[in-house]
């Protein structure tokens, strides 16, 4: 709400600065007071301003415009109304203001309604578009919510500036709304910045690396979040989770291990939303007593040789015993010319982590047989796969470690299965 008061000093400006400059029609001549063209020349401004936007949008052939095509009709029916009032009641200020605002209400109440929506949906989505590096991932989310709420604001109070600018125009309103602003960036920065029902976002992957079908090569806990508040905003309010992997205070992103952004295929392609992830060392014995087999990846017959290098190789992808499998990632590098997948397209290779150019490819669900497919390279070259597995299931210290966050916390937890392989 702290954007409001400065959205209506952002409306009224223009009335002010327009107030100095001389207007173009003679107003002895029109037997009418400068206020009442004043009042006119900015009406028709507004009500051609959303004609104009509503025709764009007709002549783009988009479904959206009704909006400011109610707001158009309502405006005019408004202005009309007024003037039949003025004509047969006379000049009396505040009937004609009555009857100008009476046919707005059902636009106006239109407006507000579309625009909480959309201000609620963007202030959820700056939550999680990425976490941005500072120092711009400090302000981008609130200059776009303070963009968002100036447009929304406009869209309401806009229609009524003609007839009420002269109250709020006024230099007391103006000097009341800017005091305002200030109290409420003063007030805002005081307050906690996540709720229950404005959590903040972060996500957990006990991250499993493991060789053939039940060895475990390492563990570690991978935390990233989605929003410009780094993890250490995490660490620093949530002490728990800090005692529980054993740091302190002086915890930075430069003394820290850090997440690479190959560690998290499993949640491609949101992985692009992550950046200054962390992880912390973390134990294997609970995995081993959990599941008996690992996801793995082996040649199920001999590779078909072809002119000038290139081979076929077909493997047989086994998800193991796991129990909550979401989805299966295939990181593809090398010289892959095809595929068995997708008619034998191949998509546009992807750049991951500054790596090599990537084919990847994703596997929803769980099956109880094991995947065959087969891919095939125009060279000797080997090719690499990384199979990243996405376990909803968490367990052992994992899930006791899950219950140390509070309610302001929103965590998307799970378990994620990697392991590596050459052809």
């Amino acid at each position: 709400m702290m954007f409001v008061p400065c959205s209506l000093v952002g409306l009224l400006i223009p009335r002010i600065i327009w107030s100095c400059f001389p207007l173009s029609q003679e107003v002895s001549v029109l037997k009418t007071s400068r206020e009442a063209l004043s009042d006119e020349a900015r009406f028709w401004g507004a009500f051609g301003y959303h004609a104009i936007f509503t025709l764009a949008y007709l002549v783009a052939g988009l479904s959206g415009g009704f909006l400011t095509f109610f707001l158009s009709v309502s405006m005019l029916a408004s202005w009309v109304s007024s003037h039949l009032a003025v004509k047969y009641y006379g000049s009396q200020l505040l009937r004609s203001t009555v009857i100008y605002i009476i046919p707005l209400i059902p636009s106006l109440t239109y407006g507000v309604y579309f625009g909480g929506f959309l201000v609620q949906f963007v202030i959820e989505k700056m939550g999680m578009v990425g976490a941005i590096p500072p120092p711009y991932g400090n302000f981008l989310p609130d200059i776009m919510v303070a963009a968002t709420i100036g447009v929304v604001t406009g869209l309401c109070v806009g229609p009524l500036i003609p007839i009420c600018g002269n109250w709020l125009a006024r230099s007391s309103v103006l000097q009341f709304l800017l005091h305002l602003t200030v109290l409420a960036l003063a007030l805002s920065s005081q307050f906690f910045p996540y709720s229950n029902d404005a959590p903040k976002r972060v996500v957990f992957q006990h991250t499993f690396i493991t060789a053939g079908a039940n060895r475990v090569v390492d563990s570690t806990y991978d935390f990233s979040v989605v929003d410009s508040n780094s993890l250490l905003f995490v660490f620093k309010y949530v002490p728990e989770v800090a005692k529980e992997l054993h740091i302190g205070s002086e915890i930075s992103f430069e003394t820290a291990m850090s997440s690479h952004r190959e560690s998290w295929m499993a949640t491609y392609p949101v992985t692009f939303l992550f950046s200054r992830s962390l992880k912390f060392p973390a134990g294997s014995d609970d995995v081993l007593k959990q599941y008996r087999y690992f996801p793995h990846l082996s040649e199920y017959k001999p590779h078909t040789i072809y002119g000038k290098g290139s081979r076929r190789v077909y493997l047989e992808l086994s998800l193991g015993s796991l129990e909550e499998v979401w989805v299966t990632v295939l990181n593809i590098t090398g010289p892959l010319s095809s595929w068995s997948f997708a008619d034998n397209i191949l998509p546009a290779p992807e750049l991951i982590g500054g790596g090599p150019p990537s084919y990847i490819l994703r596997l929803s669900g769980a099956s109880h047989e094991n995947w065959t497919f087969w891919l095939e390279a125009s060279s000797s070259e080997k090719l690499r796969v990384q199979v990243s597995v996405l376990d909803q299931n968490l367990f052992g210290a994992a899930k006791k470690f899950k219950s140390l966050f509070p309610d302001w916390v929103d965590l998307t937890a799970y378990s994620s299965f990697i392991s590596n392989y050459f052809f």
